[in-house]
């Protein structure tokens, strides 16, 4: 089945539907756990929808990281004390994320 593209833009002017390309070398989405995924590559494109904005994205997903931080300060604390990263982790959140006192703690 083809399509015109020139129906097609009159049929999503008829609906309220408007699509702007954005122009963007890279898009990082921050998750919740404080990790990111870095979307590199992208094409963006919003597609606004009688005031609702929506964005596409698509491309080359370059990372994806879980606990991104606490990952990250559980393996500093790791290598510096010597302990398995589950242990790390575990002092560290008993710490409240205090890495000088989750050494401190594994140290002494």
């Amino acid at each position: 089945m083809n399509f015109n593209p020139n129906q097609i833009k009159k049929m999503m002017d008829q609906f309220g539907i408007k699509n702007q390309e954005i122009p963007a070398s890279r898009v990082i989405i921050q998750l919740k756990d404080g990790g990111e995924t870095i979307i590199s590559n992208p094409n963006v494109v919003l597609v606004d929808m009688q005031g609702t904005r929506m964005f596409q994205v698509t491309g080359t997903v370059e990372e994806s990281e879980k606990g991104g931080k606490e990952k990250s300060d559980a393996q500093l604390v790791s290598e510096s004390t010597g302990v398995d990263l589950k242990t790390a982790e575990k002092v560290l959140k008993e710490e409240n994320g205090d890495i000088a006192k989750a050494i401190l703690k594994l140290k002494g």
